[in-house]
């Protein structure tokens, strides 16, 4: 039987305990049987399913999105194209995250471009502006 224990699979999976555990509770991991000895008997196959949920957090999934994707993966009538929409639908997430952040960035340099620094904290115009109502 290929069954791992938990500080197992955390290792090969290169992962700590606590975050098997939290996908457990997250339903994104299936809760293993026990053994006659009280442990959990991980599946060998969890260790490639950590590593798709790490890797899917790195390009900015959520966990709710890696449990739609895990759920493709293991419906029998799902295609690449389910898949591919995921996909499409996280990089216009990710544009729009690059305007805020780009437009955020516009706004700080102008803000930036106000003080020479040697204002006092009082008169300080990046301070002032920031307490202003905007519009």
């Amino acid at each position: 039987m290929d069954a791992l224990t938990i500080g197992e699979l955390a290792k090969q999976a290169r992962v700590n305990i606590e975050t098997i555990r939290y996908y457990e509770r997250q339903e994104l991991l299936p809760k293993p049987p026990r053994l006659h000895s009280g442990y959990r008997a991980f599946p060998a196959e969890s260790v490639e399913r950590i590593r798709f949920i790490k890797q899917s957090q790195e390009l900015g999934f959520s966990l709710k999105e890696i449990k739609e994707l895990l759920s493709i993966r293991s419906a029998p009538h799902s295609t690449g194209a389910d898949v591919r929409e995921r996909v499409e639908s996280k990089i216009a997430d990710i544009e729009g995250k690059i305007k805020t952040l780009r437009s955020m960035k516009k706004e700080l340099v102008q803000l930036k471009s106000t003080c020479d620094g040697t204002s006092t904290i009082n008169d300080c115009p990046i301070l002032k502006s920031l307490n202003s109502e905007r519009g």
